[in-house]
């Protein structure tokens, strides 16, 4: 259904959310379920997904101060972590506001530990590095850094945690199986210190799904949460493994046919004469371009959907807008409704499809949309 005032929207299935949710807290059995929505929500919204889940979530992941600020506004009062760098002069507004922080650095433990009190303390979970060469402390710091934290009382050590470089590459877990070892030998230095936290988590989507022995307290789950794998690699070895889990894709992005027109044989079209067309041609403009998220790379090779048929992008895609092939789909009309990322009647294009054309990987497909565009909630 045409969202009426917008030229490009994306519709969000609460449905889909709910599922996959359920299936993630199904794999996850004791352990506790972290819906991760930062970047938008994987470019899904996350007031709508914090809304849609929030009975399912236990956890909310963001990246930033003001992504948790918008779960808050939600009106979730679920625990949420900020997984990314908060600026030192923001720290105040995080403990302030009860949101718990990622942390791996003194300035960033002295900074909340000023803004703390007994009665209003700041709640930390240490990131490990682990194998990523990301955020994080070596193990090897471990305890002097837990020390230095123990000696503030209004700090509290909420969890532990750390990150796959490579888990999706289940054909050789060897490297993930290093980290997880490493992220044990942790633990060991947190309990003979004789304060282990709440939280234990390592499993990000792939992990959870795959690899059990990660799950620990928590699993922040991603990807999956809307519907989407984590790799084919991932997709195959659950199937292989016989693991149960039924993922439903949330996401729809539509546009709308702005104009229609016919133009002669050997006519270029769009910017730099890339393409020509070899017959006297229909083609529809559609008010996409690389702003809304339609990368450039999709030039002469992309398709969108129309009519439940596949239209081809000639030439190049513009900032604002692109073309398309519609001289073999029976009437188009402007207005009508195009899908640029999801089903139409038969025909499909997923955000792997999407993905692979520009040589990049789901995640970005869908988090590039820009956050601009409406997200619509639908059943």
């Amino acid at each position: 259904m045409k969202n009426g005032t917008a030229k490009s929207w994306v519709d969000v299935s609460s449905s889909a959310l709910v599922s996959n949710a359920n299936e993630l807290k199904r794999l996850a059995g004791d352990s506790a379920f972290m819906a991760v929505v930062k970047s938008n929500a994987y470019g899904h919204g996350i007031r709508q997904t914090v809304k849609a889940v929030n009975r399912q979530a236990d956890w909310f992941g963001v990246d930033s101060l003001e992504e948790a600020e918008i779960v808050r506004e939600a009106k979730s009062k679920k625990p949420t972590l900020i997984l990314g760098y908060v600026p030192y002069q923001l720290l105040k507004s995080v403990v302030k506001q009860g949101f718990s922080q990622v942390v791996y650095s003194r300035p960033t433990i002295d900074l909340l530990s000023r803004h703390a009190t007994k009665s209003r303390p700041a709640k930390v979970h240490i990131k490990l590095e682990t194998g990523t060469s990301r955020q994080g402390i070596e193990t090897k710091e471990l305890p002097t850094f837990l020390r230095y934290i123990y000696r503030r009382p209004n700090l509290i050590v909420e969890g532990l945690s750390t990150h796959f470089a490579n888990i999706e590459d289940t054909a050789d877990p060897a490297y993930a199986f290093l980290q997880l070892k490493r992220f044990k030998e942790a633990v060991k230095i947190v309990e003979r210190l004789g304060k282990k936290p709440p939280f234990l988590h390592t499993a990000c989507s792939a992990a959870a799904i795959i690899y059990p022995e990660t799950q620990f307290d928590l699993i922040r789950t991603g990807i999956s949460l809307y519907g989407l794998w984590s790799s084919k690699i991932t997709k195959g070895a659950a199937v292989d493994r016989g693991i149960n889990i039924q993922l439903k894709p949330a996401l729809t992005w539509k546009t709308i046919v702005a104009q229609v027109k016919k133009i002669r044989s050997g006519t270029p079209v769009s910017y730099g004469l890339t393409e020509k067309v070899r017959r006297d041609s229909i083609v529809a403009i559609i008010p996409v371009g690389y702003w809304d998220g339609f990368d450039r790379g999709q030039s002469s090779v992309g398709n969108v959907l129309i009519n439940g048929s596949r239209a081809k992008v000639l030439g190049r895609v513009c900032m604002n807008m692109t073309i398309v092939d519609v001289t073999d789909i029976h009437r188009v009309y402007e207005e009508d409704e195009v899908v640029i990322i999801g089903r139409q009647g038969r025909e499909e294009i997923s955000a792997e499809e999407f993905a692979e054309r520009i040589g990049t990987v789901n995640y970005e497909a869908v988090t590039r949309i820009n956050p601009m565009l409406p997200r619509i909630v639908v059943r």
